[in-house]
């Protein structure tokens, strides 16, 4: 990462001077300049050069190699070193210390413009599908999403890639004498130091500068107002479906948690060179969240677009590995997408990031983006961890569902994209996560269900889970296993599979691995499913 103040995104239409040679001659002085040599011309001995003076970018190093276990070793010691800060699940109402981080780091989060994406469920989808889009149609993006499945370098994306162990460190390292002094002034005023997901965030912020990107894509972590990330100034605001979770922070109840969501709908900037005004993106909402959202906009002249009024699902059809859809955009019909997700859910999640792209690039009545780009887009889309299926022999899923309203989604996904006479599902969750709603989703569709928990010390007690399912199931269809791995094959044997890499005929069955973002984590690990 350079030294450097980083600055706002040059406007094209505006134009630079051209400086002359005379003028540079004027600027260094004789000495400055390469004898003999025209300004834009080959240095001496590289006439026969390509003309590309990017350095090519480091190689990542082989798995197992001493370069990559230093870079592995490296990266676990940065990750111990963030476990000692305020964890992400903890939320104080300020700005001021994620705030002062950028401000001495010269504001990279205001180089690149912002596309914004908040929400209870869907966000991590529609960031990933809005990422996918903007790289189609030729943007270097950044993403930022959160949390993360396996590694913790997936929550900054480079060209919708995880950056490398080598980067996250090298990264780190370089803002730690600008986090030790953004804690010193902090505790000094009787405040927290900067919690682990300030760090990430400014993190992922500087990096996007460094790069640099055209766009960056950045979810929130927990509601909007008060998150970290919300020291952006989006182009592009998005709110994803709104439902009850982290209520105790957000509120008990959907007005205020959209409330609480709605802090990222701002005012377009007063010192933008070319002003716009700022868009909402609305995603499919309860009308008590809705009218929260709406009333954000109007107060900040935002221009507002909505699932089911200004954009839509206007057909879609079950394909192999996923579905085909007929969304109508802000700026026409786009027919024959193919999504390679499944639910209705995810369909709408595609209508909602469709949308914000369009957004972004100025669409509107008659002004589509390119529908070919827009399907090679949506067709590139991966989305891990989301009714990702794990293995076919039996068919074994995972989702990252959480809460009652991803439950019924989940559940709903099921019913109309599978067709299994015999479901098992392991349930691992969070402690405050609601799982009686979310089980009671589930309980339509599942036959037994295997209750345990993963290694999160965030992992809510088994008796506790195991209780609030037998209400839920009965004793005679819930089992009780300490470990994920042991609770995995459990159901296996449930479904009369034992090995999931056999080949007899297990038409018909199926195990579905859900509860939590770490426990999707966790099966997707114990399924040799490399980190995205």
């Amino acid at each position: 990462m350079s030294d450097r103040k980083w600055l706002p995104p040059h406007d094209p239409e505006e134009g630079w001077d051209t400086p002359t040679e005379e003028d540079v001659a004027d600027l260094l002085g004789e000495d400055g300049l390469v004898a003999g040599v025209s300004l834009g011309g080959p240095l001496p001995g590289d006439e026969d050069d390509d003309g590309d003076d990017h350095l090519p970018p480091r190689p990542i190093p082989e798995v197992g190699s001493p370069e990559w276990q230093a870079d592995t070793a490296e990266l676990a010691a940065v990750e111990e070193e963030l476990t000692t800060r305020w964890p992400e699940s903890k939320l104080e109402p300020s700005l001021d210390r994620i705030a002062e981080l950028m401000s001495v780091l010269g504001d990279p989060q205001h180089a690149y413009p912002v596309v914004h994406v908040a929400g209870t469920n869907g966000k991590t989808s529609v960031t990933r599908m809005i990422d996918a889009l903007l790289r189609a149609l030729h943007q270097r993006t950044g993403r930022n999403s959160s949390p993360h499945l396996q590694s913790v370098t997936e929550r900054i994306a480079l060209d919708g890639e995880p950056i490398t162990a080598r980067t996250f460190v090298d990264t780190y390292r370089e803002l730690q004498p600008y986090l030790e002094m953004v804690d010193q002034r902090s505790e000094e005023a009787g405040g927290p130091r900067m919690s682990y997901f300030e760090v990430l965030t400014g993190m992922a912020f500087a990096a996007f500068a460094d790069a640099p990107v055209d766009v960056a894509v950045v979810e929130t972590g927990m509601g909007g107002t008060w998150d970290a990330t919300n020291v952006v100034r989006p182009t592009v605001a998005v709110v994803t479906p709104v439902g009850l979770d982290h209520t105790d922070y957000l509120g008990d109840n959907l007005a205020q948690i959209a409330g609480e969501k709605a802090g990222i709908i701002q005012p377009a900037p007063t010192d933008d060179l070319l002003p716009r005004d700022p868009v909402a993106v609305i995603g499919r909402q309860e009308p008590e969240a809705m009218e929260v959202l709406l009333r954000q906009a109007v107060e900040v002249g935002a221009v507002v677009a909505r699932l089911g009024s200004e954009f839509d699902v206007v057909d879609r059809k079950l394909a192999v590995g996923g579905q085909q859809l007929t969304l109508r955009g802000l700026g026409g019909e786009y027919t024959d997408v193919f999504l390679p997700l499944f639910g209705e859910h995810q369909a709408e999640n595609a209508a909602t990031a469709l949308a914000a792209v369009e957004a972004f690039f100025g669409a509107g009545p008659d002004r589509m983006l390119d529908p070919e780009l827009i399907r090679a887009g949506f067709a590139a889309v991966d989305n891990p961890g989301r009714l990702e299926r794990l293995s076919s022999s039996p068919t074994v899923i995972v989702d990252a569902a959480h809460n009652g309203h991803g439950g019924r989604a989940l559940a709903q996904s099921i019913t109309s994209e599978f067709d299994f006479k015999r479901l098992v599902a392991v349930v691992a969750m969070l402690d405050g996560k609601d799982a009686d709603a979310f089980l009671a989703a589930l309980e339509p569709v599942v036959e037994e269900v295997v209750v345990t928990r993963t290694a999160s010390a965030r992992a809510m007690e088994l008796a506790e889970l195991a209780r609030i399912a037998e209400e839920r199931f009965t004793a005679q269809r819930v089992h009780v296993v300490e470990t994920l791995p042991d609770a995995v094959s459990a159901a296996l044997d449930l479904v009369g599979v034992p090995d999931p890499t056999a080949d007899d005929d297990v038409s018909g069955v199926g195990v579905l691995v859900t509860g939590s973002v770490v426990t999707a984590g966790a099966a997707r690990s114990l399924f040799g499913k490399d980190a995205q």
